[in-house]
């Protein structure tokens, strides 16, 4: 339920909106399992089992680094899927 007044996004066709507080709280979730997981793969194909001494810093680093990048990256790609999965104009 979006209420009046609630400042929002639109990232959809159909012009419905997100609230920015809803996609904010999503894209920290987002970026926290991502972060949080590739982290982890990559220091354990990388070093091997010995990456679990360098995983708490990678993860530190690398979830900040990801969620400025989602600030960038999420309205492009909305844009781009878009303009993908439009009809074709007669």
């Amino acid at each position: 339920m979006v209420l009046t007044g609630t400042p929002s996004v639109s990232l959809f066709t159909d012009g419905a909106s997100m609230p920015k507080k809803t996609l904010f709280l999503a894209q920290l979730f987002i970026t926290f399992g991502m972060a949080f997981s590739m982290s982890g793969i990559m220091g354990f194909i990388s070093v091997g089992p010995d990456f679990l001494s360098h995983w708490p810093l990678s993860f530190i680093t690398a979830w900040p680094i990801a969620f400025i990048m989602t600030q960038i990256i999420t309205p492009l790609a909305f844009k781009l899927s878009h303009r993908l999965t439009m009809p074709a104009r007669a």
